[in-house]
């Protein structure tokens, strides 16, 4: 949801800077670039998921007081 985000800010960005090289066809290939781009980034460059960390096992209390 992030990435789809930063495709249409991107696009709104892109459209409120004038741009002489801007044409509405480029404009069309941009915003779809854009939304491809961000659909594959949110499914495979940012997974959330890792190596988990090593759990240690609970320290038991001492029984020599």
């Amino acid at each position: 949801m992030a990435a789809a985000s930063a495709a249409t800010g991107f696009r709104t960005w892109m459209q409120n800077n004038p741009v002489p090289w801007l044409t509405p066809r480029r404009m069309r290939a941009l915003t779809i670039a854009a939304m491809c781009a961000a659909g594959i980034v949110s499914t495979v460059g940012l997974s959330g998921s890792g190596v988990p960390a090593p759990r240690t096992p609970p320290r038991a209390a001492s029984a020599a007081r």
